[in-house]
């Protein structure tokens, strides 16, 4: 076999080619289907969830598209609802939307913020879209009268799902991905995440070891009695996930602080991989440095070598240091700016997570740092004046204190008055405001009792009954059904006149498209009084019934937008509706606009470079969105 392998090489010489791995130089046989295969990268996590897997998962993306490869993200989770369209704030975080209307893990949110990407609603996986898949077919009989069981129908569905999902493009250049990164969800040892062990436990050897590669993410505590690092949590972790028959190729170690070398060692003998294979991840300022701190252990020369990637460099590119540089600017901010966020769930971080991220964006494109203060609505009410006076005071002691408002999106009527009250203050004291979906209802509310003087102007939402419904639910609505019948996804939004100051934030184009997720909207019987009154209508919907976006004249910025901005948010491009705020609230939005809504050159020369097709994140001006006058690409 050996002398017609060489008699074939003979023949065809060009097969032969050298690819240069780290000291050494080896030929190897070039085979288009190695070329081609898609490789895949499960993220596991252990010991707690909450530990950091999608962060580590959209770094390792992250670190992979920055040396020139085409990378798509997955994400699984093992509950039984279909979605998480469903979910109240408070279980999961936020619900994030994609662009084709999927509500879907908030996870997904990082892997598009930092690969900048679009994914799908099939990115993500529940328990629920399997088995709901798998019962489908075995109502239609496509398993010819077998017994449906979990080992192999349910594993073989994962498998399918996740080779047909990985091959979307998502960079908007119809071109397959080449990598693919999975995050398993939850905890290794749960048992709703079993069936999807198993799976990939199969999917190691349906795609070939060389396509495959494991990466656990595992917890290193250090209690405050001793103040040493513990090792054997990780260790069990790592010896349950093996058990089930993955065996980690990295193990990542989370920890409080930087782990020593004499416990990176102690891993890596009890977890069968050598030292090397043993990454640290230590808390850092920014989930911006991580990349950063992966590139720094050579986790890109490993998956070279590991996946046998088409890698020309293993030093990362452009995008890399980009994403260096943009860490480093992040710890040497000076200047604060302060934001008070009105809302009803701000007991949880998360459940404002892109809200969190786009503000975060926009206020280091004006070069300061920010400081969110978290508002609970309810609190601003006058009947919390008389329940609990020691928290409305300070409610309304941080409000007035911060440089701009922001009320995001909601749904339920506890809190609403207080958002009307907070809208109110920012319209009569000249505070920068912007409301995202209700936090633009409340202000149109507001704006009709208090200046068109509609007292018992309401929301069909909060009050079926009203007499003035200045918002009111849509033709989509079916309130029997609560699941996916929200207008969802992109949408496009008509710029109605020149003279708008969220047409300038955007470039000028004569429509964006955005990502809503919303049931009711503004009354259009009442649309001309509030123009008349100075309230703007200055976006609305194609056939010009819905109205997206509300300006209010003679104010600072008083924008209003019926979608989800926050969605589209990337680091190094922040949102337009968010950079204006933050502007207005730094005081830099008209010199800004003056000077063609660009910042000045010192601010600009760190981002100005984007000749290279390999840098995927733009200058950090504002683009315009499908301006049909611009040749520029988002």
């Amino acid at each position: 076999m050996f002398s017609r392998l060489m008699a074939r090489l003979a023949r065809n010489p060009s097969r032969i080619k050298f690819c240069t791995y780290p000291g050494n130089t080896v030929p190897t046989l070039a085979s288009s289907t190695m070329s081609s295969n898609m490789r895949y990268i499960l993220v596991s996590g252990g010991v707690i969830s909450g530990i950091g897997k999608g962060v580590i998962a959209s770094s390792i993306g992250t670190i992979l598209k920055s040396c020139g490869l085409k990378v798509t993200s997955i994400k699984i989770d093992p509950y039984l609802n279909i979605d998480a369209g469903t979910f109240s704030p408070y279980e999961h975080g936020e619900v994030f939307v994609l662009d084709d209307g999927g509500e879907v893990d908030l996870d997904l949110g990082n892997y598009e913020r930092f690969l900048d990407v679009k994914l799908t609603r099939d990115n993500n996986i529940t328990t629920g879209k399997i088995y709901q898949s798998v019962i489908s077919k075995e109502r239609k009989g496509d398993y010819l009268g077998k017994t449906v069981q979990v080992v192999p129908h349910v594993t073989d569905a994962i498998q399918e799902w996740v080779q047909r999902v990985a091959k979307i493009p998502v960079d908007g250049k119809d071109e397959e991905p080449q990598v693919c990164v999975i995050e398993l969800g939850g905890t290794i040892g749960d048992i709703e995440g079993m069936p999807f062990v198993e799976a990939f436990r199969q999917f190691q050897f349906r795609v070939k070891r060389e396509n495959f590669c494991c990466v656990h993410v595992s917890l290193v505590p250090q209690p405050g009695s001793t103040g040493e690092q513990k090792t054997k949590p990780t260790q069990n972790s790592v010896r349950e996930l093996r058990g089930l028959g993955l065996s980690p190729d990295l193990v990542v170690a989370r920890s409080q602080n930087p782990i020593g070398q004499g416990v990176k060692e102690k891993i890596s003998m009890f977890c069968h991989v050598s030292p090397d294979q043993v990454i640290c991840i230590h808390d850092c300022s920014s989930i911006y440095r991580v990349p950063v701190m992966l590139e720094e252990q050579n986790v890109i020369r490993f998956f070279a070598e590991r996946l046998n990637l088409p890698i020309p460099t293993v030093n990362g590119g452009k995008l890399l240091r980009k994403w260096r540089d943009l860490s480093d600017r992040f710890d040497h901010l000076r200047k604060e700016v302060s934001i008070a966020l009105v809302g009803k769930y701000t007991q949880l971080e998360d459940a404002y997570a892109s809200v969190l991220k786009a503000l975060k964006h926009a206020s280091l494109a004006c070069n300061h740092k920010l400081t969110l203060r978290y508002i609970e609505a309810a609190h601003l009410e006058e009947e919390s004046m008389h329940s609990d006076p020691v928290r409305y005071h300070e409610a309304w002691s941080q409000l007035c204190s911060s440089d701009g408002v922001l009320v995001p999106g909601g749904f339920g009527v506890r809190g609403v008055e207080g958002k009307i009250r907070a809208a109110e203050w920012a319209r009569k004291n000249k505070r920068p405001y912007l409301g995202v979906c209700l936090g633009m209802q409340v202000a149109v509310i507001e704006y009709a009792r208090n200046i068109l003087g509609i007292k018992d102007a309401h929301s069909t939402e909060f009050d079926p009954k009203t007499a003035n419904p200045l918002v009111i639910d849509m033709p989509e609505h079916n309130p029997g059904n609560m699941g996916g019948t929200m207008r969802l996804g992109q949408r496009r939004t008509i710029f109605k006149t020149e003279d708008s100051v969220l047409r300038k934030l955007y470039g000028k184009p004569d429509y964006v498209e955005e990502r809503h997720r919303h049931r009711y909207e503004v009354n259009p019987e009442y649309v001309d009084q509030l123009q008349k009154k100075g309230l703007h209508f200055v976006g609305q919907d194609v056939e010009g019934e819905r109205m997206e976006i509300v300006e209010l004249e003679d104010h600072p910025y008083y924008v209003g937008v019926q979608y989800h901005p926050e969605f589209l948010s990337r680091p190094m491009r922040p949102s337009p509706p968010y950079q204006g705020l933050l502007l207005a609230s730094c005081g830099k939005l008209q010199s800004y606009i003056s000077r063609g809504c660009r910042y000045s050159p010192r601010e600009t020369s760190f981002y100005s470079d984007t000749s290279s097709e390999e840098d995927d994140l733009p200058s950090f001006q504002s683009p315009p969105r499908n301006n049909s006058q611009s040749s520029g690409a988002e």
